[in-house]
């Protein structure tokens, strides 16, 4: 099957075609772009000079001929703008963009500060956390990919919701990114003699994947609460880990609550819960579309402690996307996403 690629230039978008290359089914046809049409992709990746790929400009009804499916890896406020032409031209689209996640338009203006995507479209996207809306995703021509954030969030917190273990009012979220979170702009923040020896904390109260991580939540428990959650940039290329903290509704043991991830998680082909006592790195994930969990609970305090840890551009953008792909396409949900995380 060809794919195109929208907004290769970015680092979501040269991930794809990383992990494209030797997926079994998906052949990546044309890489598109609005600003560097006409240009080779090497010249902004010389990695790539094998591919011999020039982007090419965004004409739905071209696009229609040349492709089966396109992913669309553009900043938010753009795939907004773009993709009901996809739809409308009946072309398959994953979205890897935040334009799409959140289902009320008005809430997304006020955490994203930009104009927000037709409803009429809204409700045609299909939310694709891979792990715990399959049936969803493989009857959706539209898939809106999760935020980083959000996935090793929503995959540390759910088997916790499903279960009814945890006082919804008493989540904590600490979030920690490598900067390639940030994109491939430049800016004050991910600058090198900033970031170097650095961690930061930044917007606090205020990150746009707040309400995607509240809005999920609701799907698993009608009771859902308000969340506390800080975002960190730490001076790594990749790699998310959030540390999440909840207190419990019951007395249990930390064998009960270990054994509801595995159940939930057991048929998972990327999500691996660590045993009993031992707790994931960033490292253990690195180039691949895992998410490690490690959970523990403190008796004195009533409190559980989730440890979470996904690549960021993979599992957290790409992967994910390659995944719900494979899902919506009838293929093996796992096809070109067999990865060895590297290691060191």
């Amino acid at each position: 099957m060809n794919v195109g690629i929208i907004g290769a230039t970015g680092y979501g978008g040269v991930e794809l075609i990383r992990l494209l290359e030797n997926h079994p089914a998906f052949h990546v046809k044309e890489v598109y772009s609005s600003s560097q049409e006409g240009e080779e992709l090497s010249n902004s990746y010389p990695h790539l000079v094998h591919k011999n790929l020039v982007l090419k400009s965004i004409d739905p009804i071209e696009i229609k001929k040349e492709v089966n499916l396109v992913f669309t890896s553009t900043p938010s406020g753009v795939s907004s703008k773009l993709i009901p032409s996809l739809i409308d031209a009946g072309i398959k689209v994953v979205d890897l963009s935040g334009d799409f996640r959140l289902k009320d338009k008005a809430l997304y203006e006020k955490w994203y500060k930009k104009e927000g995507a037709d409803a009429d479209y809204l409700s045609k996207a299909t939310y694709g956390l891979s792990e715990w809306f399959q049936e969803e995703i493989q009857n959706s021509d539209f898939v809106s990919n999760p935020g980083c954030y959000p996935t090793a969030t929503l995959l540390g917190l759910a088997p916790l919701m499903v279960e009814g273990i945890v006082d919804e009012a008493s989540i904590i979220v600490d979030g920690k990114s490598g900067v390639s979170g940030a994109g491939r702009s430049h800016s004050a923040l991910t600058h090198f003699s900033e970031m170097n020896e650095n961690l930061k904390i930044y917007k606090v109260n205020e990150h746009q994947h707040i309400p995607e991580i509240e809005q999920t939540l609701s799907c698993w428990s009608d009771q859902v609460k308000p969340i506390t959650f800080s975002t960190h940039l730490v001076p790594m290329t990749r790699g998310i880990m959030t540390t999440i903290y909840a207190t419990i509704k019951e007395d249990c043991e930390i064998e009960h609550i270990h054994k509801q991830f595995t159940k939930h998680y057991e048929d998972c082909k990327f999500v691996r819960v660590r045993e009993k006592g031992t707790y994931p790195f960033t490292k253990d994930v690195v180039g691949s579309n895992y998410c490690d969990i490690g959970i523990a609970y403190d008796e004195r305090t009533r409190r559980i402690t989730v440890v979470s840890v996904i690549d960021n551009l993979v599992k957290g953008a790409a992967g994910q996307a390659i995944q719900n792909a494979n899902l919506m396409m009838g293929l093996e949900e796992d096809a070109g996403l067999k990865i060895v995380p590297v290691y060191p």
